[in-house]
């Protein structure tokens, strides 16, 4: 009798189980960037102060960027033989994260708090592509990818968050609100 959370195929190679391993780790990072990609929009709309518009136009091809990823993710999942969920209440029920909690704020309160989003959405990605790494190759390589992607984007968000001599404002944060505290704190 055929498993019911089983795909009824997936590509050549996998097992039926394999591909739907490999799916339910994608779905987890179908959740955190299309709730990234969100995030990002918020901050674009809700940023203010004397960097806003640098950090404004800095915002928008990351969130390109991020959507390209999800529908890359979406189809990879599809392609395994799975069905890709990106519906709002799915994405909701299923995060372990807290919703952004930063409104309407200085660009550099926001890049504080993005700072920790950007480490949270990098460490699980790549825990997920070190998760796929035996099941997919094909996988594995879209999530290497897109962790090139994210760990530069941190990188322009971190440049904004460094002193000269290298320390980030962040340093120590263990939440987004702590994080813009910090960054505003030593704006100032």
């Amino acid at each position: 009798m055929a498993r019911k959370d089983l795909p009824k195929y997936t590509v050549p190679s996998l097992t039926k189980e394999e591909g739907a391993e490999t799916a339910r780790v994608l779905q987890t990072r179908l959740d955190a960037l299309n709730d990234l990609a969100l995030t990002l929009k918020h901050i674009h709309w809700n940023v203010v102060g004397p960097h806003f518009i640098a950090v404004h136009e800095m915002i928008d091809p990351q969130v390109d960027a991020v959507r390209l990823m999800v529908d890359a993710i979406a189809e990879r999942i599809a392609t395994l033989g799975g069905a890709p969920v990106g519906t709002p209440g799915a994405l909701v029920a299923a995060r372990t994260w807290d919703d952004y909690s930063i409104g309407r704020a200085g660009a550099i309160e926001h890049l504080g708090a993005l700072d920790e989003v950007y480490v949270g959405v990098i460490t699980d990605h790549r825990k997920a592509a070190a998760d796929v790494e035996e099941l997919d190759d094909v996988t594995n390589d879209l999530l290497i990818g897109h962790l090139h992607e994210l760990e530069l984007f941190h990188w322009f968000v971190r440049a904004h968050l460094e002193s000269a001599g290298g320390s980030l404002s962040t340093d120590g944060a263990q939440t987004e609100k702590g994080a813009a505290r910090a960054a505003g704190s030593a704006a100032k």
